[in-house]
């Protein structure tokens, strides 16, 4: 921008005069004065989105490189981690008082157990609604009934997110097929219904049961997880109560068999 009035003048000066000369082209034809403004104008317009951009892309690096750093860190330490667990477990189990030993072990090993156990009804949990979504949208006509009922399964492990998820898919491609904004009741019917098999059903008695949580625990405890830590606190309450509720059976059973409680 700040050499281009020189260039401007050099031509002016220089190739107009040999261009009259050589080829009898007027002043008037090269408009210089308004090929400079204009040039000038469109300098200062991308050197504005040439800073935004480099600003942006400066912002996103960093992202990028984070996301970079976790997709190569987060195998490579879940591998030692396997590797090496054992000996963590023993280095861990060496330092514990030896009064305490046994206690601690079986709370942990019963911990761990738990939240197996937790994992394996949520997938269970997430199967069953996957079917469930995709076997209803199958027999109200949609097309894609398997995509969009097992993406609604899968998801439904944060709360109310599959049910979102599955109205809004679900209801688009109906409106789009039937040509009927009536046709999305048929769809809200099905996923009301798969969200309260979930709450008052499959998750107490595939979830709560087996982490040996009564099902009112289970939905103080996901409440309280959403009220103290948002969507974290949702997606971690369960099998965090889990585990306190172990703690707590083992405090009571330490309690029960103290001098203190026998007197």
């Amino acid at each position: 921008m700040d050499r281009l009035p020189v260039y401007i003048h050099w031509l002016q000066t220089s190739v107009v005069p040999w261009a009259h000369d050589h080829f009898g082209f007027g002043p008037a034809t090269f408009e210089l004065e308004l090929l400079h403004t204009r040039l000038t104008e469109y300098a200062q317009k991308i050197s504005t989105v040439t800073i935004s951009l480099v600003e942006s892309l400066e912002s996103s690096s960093t992202v990028i490189f984070t996301w970079l750093a976790h997709l190569v860190l987060i195998p490579l330490l879940t591998f030692y981690l396997l590797r090496d667990w054992h000996v963590v477990l023993a280095n861990i189990h060496e330092l514990l008082p030896r009064a305490i030993v046994d206690h601690v072990s079986d709370l942990t090993r019963e911990s761990d157990q738990v939240v197996g156990a937790f994992l394996r009804g949520q997938f269970i949990v997430m199967a069953m609604l996957g079917l469930f979504y995709s076997v209803g949208l199958a027999l109200i006509g949609l097309e894609f009934p398997l995509i969009i009922g097992m993406l609604a399964g899968l998801v439904s492990f944060v709360p109310y997110l599959g049910l979102i998820t599955g109205i809004l898919l679900a209801g688009a491609v109906s409106i789009l097929e039937f040509h009927s904004v009536l046709s999305i009741f048929p769809v809200l019917l099905l996923f009301g219904l798969g969200q309260l098999a979930n709450d008052f059903f499959l998750t107490p008695k595939l979830i709560g049961d087996r982490i040996g949580l009564h099902p009112v625990a289970v939905l103080f405890a996901v409440l309280a997880g959403g009220y103290l830590f948002g969507l974290v606190g949702i997606l971690l309450a369960l099998p965090i109560a889990a585990v306190i509720r172990v703690l707590l059976h083992g405090a009571r059973d330490a309690y029960l068999s103290s001098s203190l409680y026998r007197g």
